[in-house]
């Protein structure tokens, strides 16, 4: 399989070419399920065309891990079922947002805390040529912010609280509670 590009990688940030039938249908199949499998191998709940160093505003999302139910709840963490999105676009449902850690595959071995708006609308293509626009809320409307940013050159380091980076060892040991009020108090963001 192809390594997941790591941050400093140019197809990180610069944005990604809409997608507009630059691959065949046949072409196109394949790569979203070459993708899937590099993002279950990785393993990780999202992965971006950039990720593979290819510049196309493609993105494929899925979330089937088992949590902590008391952290599911806290962070309204639900299975998300396969989703391929193109030329994805995302729209805040509300002001709110909230803070939790989250990683990525593309500065693999690090944790931060990100503000997120936590519930949003996201426009894209499905894989067929069909406008889809569908709501996201919680864990899965931070996926979906996530992965859209990627398309467009953004990654959650750019949006981090720098004082709650972390490394993933230290994130496991420390900070893996439902909440990040404890993280809060002792690192100070």
């Amino acid at each position: 399989m192809p390594p997941i590009v790591q941050l400093g990688h140019p197809a990180l940030r610069g944005p990604s070419l809409p997608y507009d039938g630059q691959l065949t249908s046949g072409e196109l199949s394949a790569f979203i399920e070459l993708m899937r499998r590099v993002m279950h191998a990785a393993p990780g709940v999202g992965l971006a065309a950039p990720q593979l160093g290819v510049p196309l505003q493609i993105a494929v999302m899925e979330d089937r891990f088992d949590a902590d139910p008391e952290i599911s709840d806290v962070r309204q963490r639900h299975p998300l079922p396969f989703v391929t999105v193109i030329n994805p676009a995302y729209t805040p449902l509300g002001p709110e947002t909230v803070e939790f850690y989250e990683g990525c595959l593309s500065f693999n071995g690090y944790q931060g805390v990100v503000p997120r708006y936590r519930a949003v609308s996201l426009a894209y293509t499905d894989p067929a040529g069909t406008l889809v626009e569908q709501d996201f809320e919680g864990w899965q409307a931070r996926i979906a912010q996530h992965e859209t940013d990627h398309v467009h050159g953004t990654v959650y380091v750019d949006k981090v609280l720098t004082r709650s980076l972390c490394s993933n060892a230290e994130y496991l040991h420390r900070w893996a509670s439902p909440s990040i009020d404890e993280a809060r108090r002792t690192l100070g963001f």
